[in-house]
């Protein structure tokens, strides 16, 4: 049974839509490590990309076929995009610059529960620095970089994506709390 040319050309086009953007969140997901999850999501990508060309393939002389599939190539990217940054998989390195030394913004944000490393520096002035690091959820950067901005409205930050994070350092009271550990981490009372 043959469907309406005008019904399948929409049909193209989401299903274009629906395979380019699990191939998105597909890509990203390998470049966070989640090999497994990524594998499942590539076979619905790849079940949905061979149904739809299959479609315009056999109907090349249908012209709509071949401009819907364009099309949900085309948006697919901006929903894929739009769906992974809803997503908010996996961690960042949020470094914190502060040149107020009197705000003692790392000793506030560890007050309030984040894991901070606190490292002295200089800048191109030759002027005194505070630098922080801190791992945060992808999802809990914005509000991280709020209250960063909050306590020192001079501050400088910079993020950088964590594919991977190994610790053999104790998780901080909040991911205690919330029962994530880093990778890696284990108790020192069990080691050899």
């Amino acid at each position: 049974m043959d469907l309406d040319p005008w019904l399948l050309t929409p049909i193209i086009f989401l299903a274009r839509v629906a395979d380019v953007s699990l191939g998105t969140v597909r890509t990203i997901l390998v470049f966070r490590g989640r090999p497994a999850t990524a594998a499942l999501i590539g076979f619905f990508e790849v079940l949905i990309w061979l149904l739809a060309a299959g479609q315009v393939i056999q109907n090349l002389d249908r012209w709509y076929y071949a401009v819907a599939y364009a099309g949900g190539f085309a948006m697919g990217n901006i929903v894929g995009i739009w769906v992974e940054s809803k997503l908010a998989l996996g961690q960042e390195l949020v470094r914190a610059i502060s040149r107020d030394r009197d705000v003692e913004l790392a000793d506030k944000l560890r007050a309030e529960g984040y894991t901070v490393t606190e490292m002295t520096g200089v800048d191109a002035q030759a002027s005194p620095v505070e630098v922080l690091l801190i791992v945060e959820r992808r999802r809990k950067v914005p509000a991280l970089l709020e209250r960063v901005l909050t306590l020192d409205p001079r501050a400088i930050c910079t993020i950088s994506d964590i594919k991977r994070e190994v610790s053999t350092l104790p998780p901080s009271p909040r991911k205690r709390a919330r029962g994530l550990l880093p990778t890696g981490w284990r108790s020192r009372s069990k080691r050899k």
